[in-house]
Formats: structure tokens, C-alpha cells, sequence
């Protein structure tokens, strides 16, 4: 390859890099990128009873810039985000990971898979509270820009919380494409901010050496572990960034944090400092007090898209992360639109989307203040790290087959740091704390019910089927009236007989000329090849069972399934001549043993209102037969 074609080879790969990072920008930074709106300014709240001097500003700052650095870029991005499921982040792929290894059903397993939908409960609690505090505190800076209109913060607050979640079965495809360019302007902008001030009192900057929030928490050790539940606000987003590695890839999240968010955030930290040692006074809202008076309109209202942008991110992650958690087993399936004819990862899930609206807009009237707010954020997050800290090592350990004595090592480090900002978080649980918490823990108590009564619901129809293969060789050998088309049977076990075909055969007294067995699975990879997609069995007298899998970040449809099937095995489906029959199962709950009586019956009003498996499949309405039939649980 000549000189030239390599040059040309390196900016085209140059050239998309960025663009991935523009794109980067909008979508995972969000969060962590507008924390300088509120996170000092929580820090020095009153109720902490820090005395302000400039030895505190110095100690305080010295603590936020060493948390960024240890936590988001020692933790995150150097280590955590190496431990990828195919490519896919997150606690959910990170549990998917970690699972790998172990014997299934065995404590262990029971244990890494508790922590995993732990974590990802959680993340449910910070999806309440992102948008409320991230839009309160930007639009509150209005008060500052035209004072007496603080009347009007709420209000403004929830209209602008409502359209955002209005606008979510349009998808993000429009808007998504100005995200990049406006968090770019957002981050230059505290950048710029930062060093107008920083100039102003350049012994900010002494702030690096760590001797200062060494000397602070000394001098201060019980309001320095209270301020440890505030400092931790400048991580909130940080799992953003291994989440959403997936969407992006490593190399341009990691070129983003490094070169654009990292030095931006941490410069406008800075020049808060500054101006706080300059202006004590501005003490009240350190973030508005450092913009020049003539900017403070143009601030708020950039602030404000920001917000709104973070609160997008959080919100699309819900819908992403209930997707998975749905195609995992966790949660009952529920209607999913697709919002993209691009991209299959912007999805809409309704129910989801009112549930949010509800909650945000309760926990905007009930706090009423970004301060408030701050009480009850950071619990949910520092819960998520430590759970992430735990399945790394984890990963480490039986996945990167590292030395024991070097993953102690590295764990320890971080364990030690999540679990003290964890610890100064517990502190806010009467303060709002317990919100997340609560949300996060009647998540978990419904997904792990779930999960358990899906296990129940298979274990009995497995324990009442009939062997699949001896019965079909019986049915072959004495068959009833075959009549033509094809007849798709769904199936959750390929080893037993689908209740739905017994049924067809009790009261129709025929079968198809060509009968198809189909089971659909999940893996716990995020995507799944189309080369290792199918498996097909000829069980004789054209009767088949077919196997399609799919990872738990693609949607199982079935039309894909037979478009592959007619393409790999050269066997073609008219649809106008397919029917598919599917069990519409009817839970009972009993005092069989299983769980509580009281568990099953919530199991089964779940079953029971959750999607139609022909809706969640997609499968064309009028070619579904729906047979019924109910099991005891």
C-alpha cells in the first residue's frame, strides 16, 4: 500500500472517529456533564456545618478533582470498561459476563445475578431523579438572570419535563443529531468560563496536590465524610460510560472523556474555586455567580438544552436497559416500538415512558429545589459502583485470569473509595435517600418475583410435557388428516411437546402438511451472528424444529427467523399459508411448592397483562391461532 492510500486510510479513520465522538458527546456525558450545575454548591450547604475559608474551597475542590480522576478515569475508563460483553457495557452485560463461569442455579451464580439486577434496579432510581434535578437546577438559574421570578422555576420546570416525554414516541433520530454539536458548545463553554476565572485567582490551582483534601478531611473529618455524599455528585453519569459502550466504542468514549469532557469539567470545578475565593458571597449558586452578568440569559437557556439532553440520555437507557432486562427474563414483555428504520437501539416502550413521566414530575412537586433533590441523589449511584466494583473483580479474576494478589490489589483500591462515597450516601436516606432506594428495591422485588415465577412456570409445564421425538415418531406412524400450509408451533422447550399442538389435535383432529417446532432464545451476548443464528432438525415426515437465537440487544422477530430459514436451509415460508399457534397459558396460583401464595398471584397478574408473545415476536396478527390452556403454579 503506497504512502498516499495509507494517509488517505488514516483520515477517513481520523475523520469518523470524531464524528463518532461529536456523537459521543450527546448522548453519554450528559449526565456527568451538567453535575457542575448543582455538585458544589451541594457540597458547601449550609446543613453540613463546614466554616468557609479558602483552606475549605481548596480542600473541597482537591477532593472533586481527585474523585473524577480516580473514580471515572482510573476506574471506568481504564479498567472496567476493558471488561465487555461482545462489545456491550454495562451492569447488565458486566452480570452476563461474570456468569459465564459459573454452574447454573449454583449459590455463586445466584449471588452475581442478585447483584446484577440490583444494580440495574437502581439505575431506575437515578432515571427518576436525573431529569428533575438536572432541569430544576438549570432552570433556577432564572432567578439569578431576572430576580423575582423564582414563581415561575417550577412551572417552567414540569412543562418542559412533560414535552420531553411527550416527544418520545417520535424518537430521537431529528433531534438526536443537534446533541453532539450542543454538548460540545456546553462543555467549551465551562471551559471557557473556568479559565475567566481561574485567571482571577490562579491558587485555585494548588488544589492538585491531594495535601489539600488530605489536610481538609483531617481538620474536618466528620463534615468531610458528609461532604463525601455531596462530592459524589460530580460522578453521577460515570456508568454512562461503560453502559453505553456498546452504542459508541471504547476508543471514541474514552478520546472524548480524556481530550474534551475530563479537562472542561474539571476546569469549570476549578474556576468555581476561584471565584468562591474571591467572592464568598456567590457561595449560594457557585456555577451562575462565576458567569458575567451579560451572559447569565444565554447561560441558562444553554443550560437548560444541556439538561434536557442529559435527562434524553437517561431516559432512552431506561427504555434500552428494560429491553434487555425483558429479553433476560427479568421482566414481563411488554409492547415495543422502534423509533429508527436505522438504528434497531432507539426503541419506545409506553408503559415505561408514563410510569417516568409520573414519577419525575411527583418528585419535582414533592422536592420542589434542586438542594432537595441532591439529598436523594447519589444513593442510587454509589450503590450501582459498588456492584460494578464486585462483578469486575469478578471478570478479573475468572474471566482476564489475573493473579489473585493483583486483583486484591486493584479492587481493593476501588472498593475502598465506592464504598466510603456509599457509606457518606447513607447518611441522606432521611433526607430523600430512601426515595431511590425505595424505588430501586420495589424494582427488584418485581423483577427477581418475575424471574422466579418464570422458573416455576417452566419447571412445571417441563415436569407435565411429553417427550417431543417418541411422540412425533407415534404421530407419523398413526397420523390424523393432514391438510396443507404450514403450521408453526412456538415453543419454550424443545425437548417436550407444545401444549398448543395437543390442543390442535384434541379439536381439529389434523396436521399440516409441513409443521415446524420453533423456539426462539435469548443469549447472554448482545448480538448474535446470522451464521450462528439458526439450528434446524428434521424430525421426518416434514415435520421440523427449527432454533433461533438472538442476543438480549436485538429484537426476536420471527419474520427474520423465516427469511433466514428460507435463505440457510432453502426452505421457504408463504405467510399467506403459515399459521401460528401459540399457548395463551392461564397461571393459577396453588399451595404447591413454589413461592408464597401471595408472590404467585402478583406472578400471575403479571403473566396475565403482560404483552402477547404474537405482538412481542411480531408476528402478523392474522396468521395467529391462540390456544388456551392453564397451568398451576
Amino acid at each position: 500500500m503506497s504512502s498516499t492510500q495509507t494517509k488517505a486510510n488514516y483520515s477517513f479513520r481520523s475523520k469518523k472517529l470524531h464524528l463518532i465522538t461529536l456523537a459521543a458527546l450527546g448522548v453519554v456525558f450528559g449526565d456527568i456533564g451538567t453535575s457542575p450545575l448543582y455538585a458544589l454548591k451541594e457540597c458547601f450547604n449550609i446543613e453540613h456545618g463546614i466554616p468557609f475559608s479558602p483552606a475549605a474551597v481548596l480542600g473541597i475542590i482537591s477532593m472533586l478533582f481527585w474523585a473524577v480522576t480516580v473514580v471515572v478515569s482510573l476506574k471506568y475508563v481504564l479498567f472496567v470498561m476493558r471488561a465487555d460483553n461482545n462489545g456491550e457495557g454495562g451492569v447488565l452485560a458486566l452480570m452476563a459476563l461474570s456468569l459465564r463461569t459459573a454452574v447454573s442455579g449454583s449459590p455463586r451464580a445466584k449471588l452475581l445475578m442478585m447483584l446484577g439486577v440490583f444494580g440495574a434496579c437502581m439505575f431506575y432510581g437515578d432515571v427518576v431523579i436525573t431529569p428533575a434535578i438536572s432541569v430544576l437546577s438549570a432552570v433556577e438559574g432564572m432567578d439569578i438572570a431576572v430576580p423575582g421570578t423564582s414563581r415561575f422555576v417550577i412551572p417552567l420546570t414540569l412543562i418542559i419535563l412533560v414535552i420531553l416525554f411527550l416527544i418520545q414516541r417520535h424518537g430521537t433520530t431529528v433531534v438526536g443529531k443537534l446533541f453532539g454539536p450542543v454538548m460540545l458548545v456546553w462543555f467549551v463553554s465551562l471551559g471557557v468560563l473556568g479559565i475567566f476565572n481561574i485567571v482571577k485567582a490562579p491558587e485555585v490551582l494548588l488544589a492538585i496536590n491531594p495535601i489539600y483534601a488530605v489536610h481538609f478531611m483531617t481538620t474536618h473529618s466528620l463534615q468531610a465524610f458528609v461532604v463525601l455524599g455531596s462530592v459524589v455528585l460530580v460522578l453521577t453519569g460515570a456508568e454512562a460510560l461503560y453502559a453505553d459502550m456498546g452504542h459508541f466504542g471504547i476508543r471514541p468514549i474514552r478520546f472524548a472523556w480524556l481530550y474534551t469532557v475530563m479537562p472542561c469539567l474539571l476546569i469549570n470545578y476549578f474556576g468555581q474555586g476561584a471565584n468562591l475565593l474571591i467572592n464568598p458571597a456567590a457561595v449560594d449558586n457557585p456555577f451562575y455567580r462565576m458567569v458575567p452578568d451579560l451572559l447569565l440569559v444565554p447561560m441558562v437557556i444553554l443550560a437548560t438544552f444541556a439538561t434536557v439532553i442529559a435527562s434524553q440520555a437517561v431516559i432512552s437507557g431506561a427504555f434500552s436497559l428494560t429491553s434487555q432486562a425483558i429479553l433476560l427474563g427479568f421482566v414481563p414483555r411488554m409492547r415495543i416500538q422502534h423509533t429508527s428504520a436505522d438504528e434497531r437501539g432507539q426503541i419506545y416502550i409506553p408503559l415505561i415512558n408514563w410510569m417516568l413521566l409520573v414519577l419525575v414530575v411527583a418528585v419535582v412537586l414533592a422536592f420542589k429545589k434542586s438542594d432537595n433533590l441532591a439529598a436523594a441523589y447519589g444513593v442510587a449511584v454509589t450503590t450501582t459502583m459498588v456492584i460494578t466494583t464486585i462483578l469486575a473483580a469478578v471478570v478479573m479474576r475468572i474471566e482476564w485470569k489475573w493473579h489473585p494478589v493483583l486483583v486484591t490489589l486493584v479492587i481493593s483500591a476501588f472498593f475502598t473509595v465506592d464504598f466510603a462515597f456509599f457509606a457518606a450516601n447513607l447518611l441522606k436516606i432521611t433526607d430523600g435517600g430512601w426515595f431511590p432506594l425505595l424505588l430501586g428495591g420495589v424494582a427488584f422485588f418485581l423483577l427477581m418475583t418475575w424471574y422466579s415465577g418464570r422458573m416455576l412456570l417452566r419447571t412445571r409445564i417441563k415436569d407435565d410435557g411429553i417427550p417431543l421425538e417418541p411422540f412425533i415418531e407415534g404421530l407419523l406412524a398413526h397420523p390424523p388428516h393432514r391438510v396443507g400450509g404450514t403450521a408453526v408451533f412456538m415453543t419454550g422447550n424443545v425437548n417436550t411437546v407444545p401444549v398448543a399442538l395437543l390442543h390442535n389435535l384434541k379439536h381439529n383432529r389434523i396436521l399440516h402438511e409441513r409443521v415446524v417446532f420453533l423456539k426462539i432464545s435469548i443469549w447472554d451476548v448482545p448480538y448474535v451472528s446470522d451464521a450462528s443464528r439458526l439450528t434446524l432438525k428434521d424430525l421426518g415426515g416434514n415435520v421440523y424444529l427449527l432454533r433461533a437465537a438472538f442476543g438480549f440487544k436485538e429484537a426476536p422477530e420471527v419474520n427474520k427467523v423465516l427469511d433466514l430459514t428460507a435463505t440457510q436451509f432453502d426452505m421457504a415460508f408463504d405467510l399467506m399459508d403459515t399459521s401460528f399457534f401459540l399457548a395463551r397459558d392461564t397461571v393459577v396460583p396453588s399451595k404447591l411448592l413454589g413461592m408464597s401464595l401471595w408472590r404467585e398471584q402478583l406472578f400471575a397478574w403479571m403473566y396475565q397483562n403482560g404483552a402477547k408473545p404474537s405482538d412481542f415476536f411480531h408476528i402478523p396478527a392474522n396468521r395467529v391461532v391462540e390456544l388456551g390452556t392453564k397451568v398451576e403454579i
